[in-house]
């Protein structure tokens, strides 16, 4: 089994604020992505899980990174009876909530662990497709994630990945950017009374490569057949890369 790259501390920093972050607006995480996405995000990730191209039966492994409150976890299990499901998530409190989703019937498929997604506790070609919905942009270095997927996917397994548009697109322009600066985080301060987790969500947007950039980024990782398909006019996008 290789071992991950060293994380620079600055990068480690960031990633115990934002654990952090997620941890003080996990009991409204749930509410507010539904409410601020008016319900689409149900449907987006239903659209990402049938993306990793995986026959219903099939039986083997799938990681869920950045799994949250564990909703494309759940999907993946609703969608594939026989597949198991590793959760992996940063942020207890997000896992802990998620675990109350799970039914009787699936808790035995389903497994959830704290763990970064620089350094994941599982085997060199394991998995058999991963997904990450909405997390992506949280991960410092993003090559250093790109590298711990392309070491646990098996040959030939798809690295599925659900997030926001940069707001660039002519056809959104102003409203996007009105959207993520002003609504966002006030409903957020609104309903968490935390609007500094949305303001960092909008600002990590805008700042965010957009969809040819992180296709690139993904190709220079070592992936191949790196594609993308805009969702919602763009809002956001469904990035599909495969291991080699």
């Amino acid at each position: 089994m290789t071992h991950p790259t060293p994380v620079p501390p600055d990068d480690a920093e960031h990633g115990r604020r934002v654990a952090g972050m997620f941890g003080r607006i996990a009991r409204f995480y749930d509410f507010l992505n539904h409410a601020l996405s008016l319900g689409l995000d149900v449907l987006w990730r239903r659209r990402l899980v049938a993306g990793i191209g995986l026959a219903p039966d099939h039986a083997g492994y799938v990681l869920d990174l950045a799994a949250g409150t564990m909703d494309v976890t759940l999907e993946i299990a609703r969608r594939h009876p026989r597949m198991r499901v590793v959760a992996a998530d940063f942020t207890l409190p997000m896992l802990q909530r998620g675990q109350g989703k799970i039914s009787p019937t699936a808790a035995s498929r389903l497994f959830p662990v704290q763990a970064d997604g620089l350094a994941l506790p599982l085997h060199d070609a394991s998995m058999d497709a991963a997904t990450i919905a909405f997390g992506i942009r949280n991960i410092r270095p993003r090559q250093a994630a790109y590298a711990e997927m392309l070491r646990v996917l098996r040959p030939g397994a798809r690295f599925c990945i659900l997030e926001f548009g940069t707001g660039k697109r002519r056809i959104w322009g102003g409203a996007y950017n009105f959207y993520l600066t002003r609504i966002l985080p006030g409903f957020g301060r609104l309903v968490s009374g935390d609007d500094a987790a949305y303001r960092y969500l909008a600002d990590t947007i805008r700042a965010f490569p957009d969809e040819q950039a992180l296709a690139e980024e993904l190709t220079q990782a070592g992936f191949v057949s790196v594609t993308h398909t805009p969702l919602a006019s763009g809002i956001v996008f469904i990035h599909t890369a495969v291991r080699p």
